[in-house]
């Protein structure tokens, strides 16, 4: 189905859902009209039985250029609370992406800077084309990584590289790929026919497990691994799997 919207698109084929930000004018930048559609299209795919693979990607030459400040700041800047506005925007965004069990794609398709590459961190892919340029920029307008950057950078690439990257240097795609910032270089298709042929049942809990691993300590962990083994073996698709691989379909 297609969602009538004004800053985002969205079209499902072939089981992939396709959620463009459609703000070329501004790089993409999100303003509050963007996250509610936003909200409402990973909503939107994640319930949808005929979606297997969601794509999140810009309209133009950018991904998203983060937040359309200007549209934040309309009135006086002295008096913004950005902390409050963050919780009504950005966080509901991030938790929403985090807590959605199908594989999640972000294609950087060109510039990806502050909150905009903070969203793509919280997707479990992300390609960029040898394009693109990435860059968290907000200590340079006197303001911390936000929208989960600072939960996910460092998991991604680690303590040290992660507060280096904060300081808002720009990096290359090449550079990206050096650290393990982002999957691959070039085209998310061969990623997406991969991530169709994956179980979709078994994908989300091991989606879930590898993210709460980093919290639970090893029995915790091995526990969730038990429960999930447990429903994933009985599963239609781990049947069809097990019958494949023993030659008997």
């Amino acid at each position: 189905m297609e969602l009538e919207q004004n800053t985002v698109k969205y079209e499902v084929s072939e089981g992939t859902a396709r959620i463009v930000m459609n703000r070329p004018e501004v790089k993409n930048a999100l303003n509050l009209e963007m996250h509610e559609e936003l909200r409402a299209a990973f909503t939107e795919a994640s319930s949808d039985e005929d979606v297997r693979v969601i794509v999140l990607e810009g309209a133009g030459d950018a991904f998203s250029a983060g937040a359309d400040l200007k549209s934040v700041a309309h009135e006086d800047t002295e008096s913004i609370d950005y902390g409050h506005y963050l919780r009504e925007t950005y966080n509901r965004l991030i938790l929403l992406i985090t807590e959605i069990q199908k594989p999640i794609v972000a294609h950087l398709n060109g510039t990806a800077v502050g909150a905009g590459l903070s969203i793509a961190l919280a997707c479990d892919f992300r390609v960029a084309s040898y394009d693109a340029k990435l860059a968290l920029s907000f200590m340079k307008i006197g303001l911390v990584p936000d929208a989960g950057a600072s939960y996910f950078l460092p998991r991604l690439v680690g303590l040290g590289k992660a507060m280096e990257l904060a300081l808002g240097g720009t990096i290359s795609a090449e550079e990206a790929y050096r650290i393990n910032l982002i999957t691959k270089i070039g085209a998310p298709d061969e990623l997406i026919e991969t991530l169709h042929a994956m179980p979709g049942q078994a994908y989300g809990m091991m989606k879930q497990n590898m993210k709460e691993g980093f919290e639970k300590n090893l029995a915790e962990v091995l526990e969730m691994e038990v429960s999930a083994q447990s429903q994933a073996g009985a599963s239609v698709e781990h049947q069809q799997a097990l019958n494949h691989f023993l030659g008997r379909t």
